[in-house]
């Protein structure tokens, strides 16, 4: 892997949210879809297997975004692997957009499943790794949650469920920003340690930086144990990469105005 080359689609990526979250004129999930923009670059740059001339390919890995308020980090990266056009990126939001507020799914954009709920998307990617083993197919499914997300009775059903049907073609990512909507996740539901527990329900846990490309992309590859899951536990920064909305919540849901969108754009530099 080109640990550089996915460092400058992470880069890129971050300059495209901050565009058309500024053109769009409205209040967007901007620091759940920074949180997630290093994992997504070395997904999309390094390790899923997809085609972006046949985007319903039967064989190819399946992603899905099981926390959809970090849908900037998903766009972004279907625009710089080729999936999306900059024409179909730039209408985020827009009346009539394929691209809202929450992923709807659209296999032609490569968006492989709707979220508007919480606590999904592990479910939804359980069947389709289960179908996968029942026809001897060899693409893997990846599912990508919030560790408030995890807040969710129906998550750890579906954690229970992976490890009874030994779905090793399966990876979780759990984006461990330590925030969610309505604050810190510690003084909203304190999930305790994340690692221990999905170990306790027969997952195979890796513990991961998860804006360093090389570790992450490591981790995706190795520690693969047959008949397990696996899962990823992501320690990031919510609104990473932009200083003023690091660890600050109010950038959980919130508008670019001109001034903060330029200095914004300053930090990022070129």
């Amino acid at each position: 892997m080109d640990v550089h080359k996915i460092q400058k689609i992470a880069h890129l990526m971050r300059r495209r949210i901050l565009d058309v979250s500024h053109s769009c004129n409205q209040s967007v999930h901007l620091g759940s879809g920074l949180s997630i923009v290093d994992i997504m670059a070395t997904l999309y740059g390094a390790i899923l297997n997809y085609d972006i001339k046949n985007t319903a390919w039967a064989d190819r890995d399946r992603f899905i975004l099981s926390k959809g308020h970090g849908v900037l980090g998903y766009y972004s990266a279907l625009l710089v692997s080729g999936i999306i056009s900059e024409v179909i990126f730039a209408s985020f939001q827009a009346n009539g957009s394929d691209l809202v507020a929450h992923p709807v799914m659209n296999i032609d954009l490569g968006i492989e499943s709707s979220n508007g709920s919480l606590g999904q998307g592990l479910s939804m990617g359980i069947g389709l790794a289960l179908a996968a083993k029942l026809r001897n197919k060899k693409h893997k499914v990846y599912v990508l949650l919030g560790d408030g997300e995890c807040n969710e009775g129906s998550v750890w059903e579906a954690v229970m469920s992976a490890s009874h049907y030994k779905l090793d073609n399966l990876i979780a990512i759990v984006d461990n920003n330590l925030y969610q909507s309505d604050g810190k996740r510690e003084n909203i539901m304190d999930c305790g340690d994340f690692a221990e527990k999905w170990k306790s329900f027969g997952w195979n846990v890796c513990s991961v930086d998860g804006h360093n490309v090389s570790d992450l992309y490591h981790a995706f590859c190795e520690y693969n144990i047959e008949n397990k899951p696996k899962v990823l536990i992501a320690h990031t920064i919510k609104g990473k990469g932009v200083s003023f909305m690091e660890n600050n919540n109010e950038w959980h849901h919130n508008r670019l105005t001109k001034l903060n969108y330029e200095q914004a754009l300053q930090e990022l530099g070129n």
